[in-house]
């Protein structure tokens, strides 16, 4: 599933290709014509993610909510002016890395191609077009209805204006596992498999401590690192927890840093730990594959 980083690459992609255009807007699929129809020829306004939520917002105050759950994605596509990923979302062969938009030589825009596999909606405006396939939610909603639907979940690292504080007492307020609670959108909005698993690490927290066992000082740093590692993220479009000096091959950049040496211990099952040696392990927890160091992360 597209972590937090992403859907807020989305929504930045959005907001900088259609904001302030009048949208050309349909279902190929068919499954979402009727909010195709009320959304037709609405210009769009603002796009927000909060979490793993994204929300498009019109000048009708109708407002497009789109989940991509584990099968979901946006592809993009359009003339000179459309900058950005080509596609976002599933699937995942590398983990959490977009697919970017090619840089060669420029063809003439004539418009949308034809949809290919089943499109739920598609967006275009006279520069580019949007293709969503595959998401768990795709409706129309009222901003009140946004609002209520941010005001359940927990804070966003990637929200500057979120207070560290509420995710310290949500967390320490769960019995549950860090590492269960992690993963629970009403405690923090936007953290995935992956940043869960190398959040821990990095805190050397044990995955199993209960939540109220958690010490201030922990909380506070695991929410400052996972607003370090998701603004990393937005910013290079892909998941690297691992610090350069860790990594077996060349630094490089970020794009350059190969997927075996992009994580501590996420997908490294039986391998050796980059800092103690000792080897990796995985276990399930709330029906999830979570991965963690022994040692580094005793309890």
């Amino acid at each position: 599933m597209p972590e937090g980083h992403s859907i807020h690459r989305i929504a930045r992609q959005f907001a900088s290709v259609f904001a302030g255009e009048a949208l050309r807007v349909s279902s190929p699929q068919g499954r979402f014509a009727a909010g195709a129809e009320r959304l037709d020829g609405g210009v769009l306004t603002g796009a927000r993610a909060h979490g793993k939520q994204l929300f498009l917002e019109f000048h009708n105050e109708l407002v497009l909510r789109v989940h991509l759950g584990l099968y979901g994605a946006w592809s993009f596509g359009g003339d000179s002016r459309f900058q950005g990923a080509s596609s976002i979302g599933a699937p995942r062969r590398i983990g959490e890395r977009e697919t970017a938009h090619d840089d060669g030589a420029a063809s003439v825009y004539a418009g949308p191609p034809p949809p290919v596999g089943a499109v739920r909606v598609r967006l275009a405006s006279a520069h580019g077009w949007a293709d969503l396939r595959g998401p768990t939610a795709c409706e129309l909603i009222t901003g009140a209805e946004r609002d209520a639907i941010i005001a359940k979940l927990g804070p966003d690292p990637l929200d500057p204006g979120s207070d560290p504080g509420e995710f310290v007492a949500r967390v320490q307020r769960k019995r549950t596992a860090v590492g269960l609670s992690l993963m629970n959108q009403e405690v923090i909005a936007g953290v995935g498999n992956v940043y869960r698993a190398e959040a821990l690490f990095r805190g050397r927290v044990h995955p199993w401590l209960p939540g109220a066992a958690l010490r201030d000082d922990d909380a506070a740093a695991l929410w400052e690192d996972l607003v370090f590692l998701m603004n990393d993220g937005v910013r290079a479009g892909r998941i690297i927890t691992t610090a350069p000096s860790h990594r077996e091959g060349p630094a490089g950049t970020d794009s350059g840093v190969p997927v075996e040496d992009a994580h501590y211990v996420y997908k490294r099952t039986g391998l050796a730990c980059r800092i103690c040696g000792t080897m990796v392990a995985m276990a399930e927890m709330g029906a999830r594959k979570l991965y963690w160091c022994p040692s580094c992360q005793a309890a």
